[in-house]
């Protein structure tokens, strides 16, 4: 399926379902997990870890709270603080895990960061690649409007250019066209 990568904080984006940057435990820290928890609140912490542990690639799902959204799908696509790094399989499960949740409850917005990219130690540019195929791959039923979604002017560029969604510049219009 089609998507776009926005640039921001994904705690201020507005979908049906924003996905959390999660540890198998699904303890709120810090990163996006961190954002998501104080834009949120306390409660979808509280909610988060009561549905925890995980295993590793899987998804639990949350109320948003006080976050713009419906849905916060906990991914889980590194292990506990400690206990390891993200892996692709990791990285291709979680997302898949994330688009079919999301999915399966109707949602027809999602937005995604790059699952196992910060704390987690996976190489940033291979890590937007994965999760790219993985929504490319994607055959939905309900979701329709998907956001691969960058904080930083880096992470930005580096998963445009990674996905193939570089800006296109406009070529200057050739004297003979004129």
């Amino acid at each position: 399926m089609e998507f776009d990568v926005v640039q921001g904080d994904i705690a201020e984006q507005s979908a049906d379902a924003l996905v959390n940057a999660a540890g198998t435990s699904l303890e709120m820290g810090s990163g996006v997990a961190g954002a998501l928890r104080r834009r949120g609140g306390e409660q979808l912490n509280e909610e988060a870890t009561a549905k925890g542990p995980i295993d590793l690639g899987e998804v639990a799902v949350t109320d948003a709270y006080d976050l713009d959204a419906d849905y916060v799908v906990h991914a889980a696509a590194m292990p506990h603080f400690g206990d390891g790094r993200a892996t692709e399989e990791s990285i291709r499960d979680a997302t898949r895990n994330a688009l079919e949740e999301a999915d399966d409850r109707r949602c027809r917005s999602l937005v995604i960061p790059a699952l196992g990219c910060g704390v987690a130690g996976f190489d940033l540019a291979e890590g937007a690649r994965i999760i790219g195929e993985e929504i490319e791959a994607y055959d939905p039923e309900a979701l329709e409007d998907v956001r691969f979604v960058a904080y930083s002017d880096e992470e930005y560029d580096a998963i445009r250019a990674v996905t193939g969604k570089a800006e296109k510049l406009e070529q200057p219009e050739d004297e003979a066209d004129r």
